[in-house]
């Protein structure tokens, strides 16, 4: 699997912000709405059923073509034969990652690594292996209000200095995704504005019509 996988609109199915009941009918609804990439997000249940949800979402978006993306957990990512693993600051190195996926035979699986505002972290993550770097938040967010913002010019400065996909993160919506888009990134990851909408499935198409 090449890192041109992750392009395009990346839906964040965050469970702390999702009711559990809906986490299955709202992603297929963003799928449904053009949505290529979905991570799957879960800080806060027990094993059986990040297990059950896993599943649940590899199976959904293997029938939509999606590429499927494990925050955090590489193991659980290998469980369920998840794409990739999707790692933040504190959720352990690169290389224990990569090593994990590789006596799994999982050889093509993608690792994405949150960079938050600082270029110095994409370049050693670039350097180190990654397949490609999240930076944000890019706007005003509701689910991460104290994250550190990252500047237009800043993402400019990225695109110049990256190989790898780049994705934008934080408070995005279908009013500034042409924006980031024309900054160089690759794809936008989305919560709030596909989740928490009536209709997500018009969400998702409103956010990749910007993206075109």
């Amino acid at each position: 699997m090449s890192n041109n996988k992750i392009q395009g609109l990346y839906a964040i199915a965050d469970t702390s912000v999702i009711d559990q009941d809906l986490l299955l009918q709202r992603t297929k609804a963003v799928l449904e709405g053009g949505a290529a990439v979905v991570q799957y997000r879960d800080k806060k249940n027990a094993p059986a059923l990040r297990l059950q949800q896993a599943q649940a979402l590899r199976q959904l978006t293997a029938e939509y073509d999606a590429t499927f993306i494990i925050n955090d957990d590489f193991r659980l990512a290998v469980e369920v034969g998840a794409d990739g693993v999707h790692l933040g600051e504190e959720d352990g190195a690169l290389a224990t990652a990569r090593d994990y996926f590789e006596q799994n035979h999982q050889h093509q699986a993608l690792i994405g690594i949150s960079c938050y505002n600082q270029l110095q972290l994409a370049r050693i993550a670039q350097q180190q292996g990654a397949d490609y770097v999240a930076f944000g938040r890019c706007f005003a967010s509701t689910t991460k209000p104290g994250e550190r913002y990252v500047s237009r010019d800043q993402l400019v400065q990225a695109r110049r200095q990256l190989t790898i996909p780049m994705v934008a993160i934080g408070g995005i919506t279908a009013l500034n995704t042409a924006e980031l888009i024309d900054a160089g990134v690759d794809a936008v990851a989305v919560i709030a504005a596909l989740f928490n909408v009536e209709d997500s499935r018009q969400a998702a198409a409103s956010l990749c019509q910007q993206m075109n």
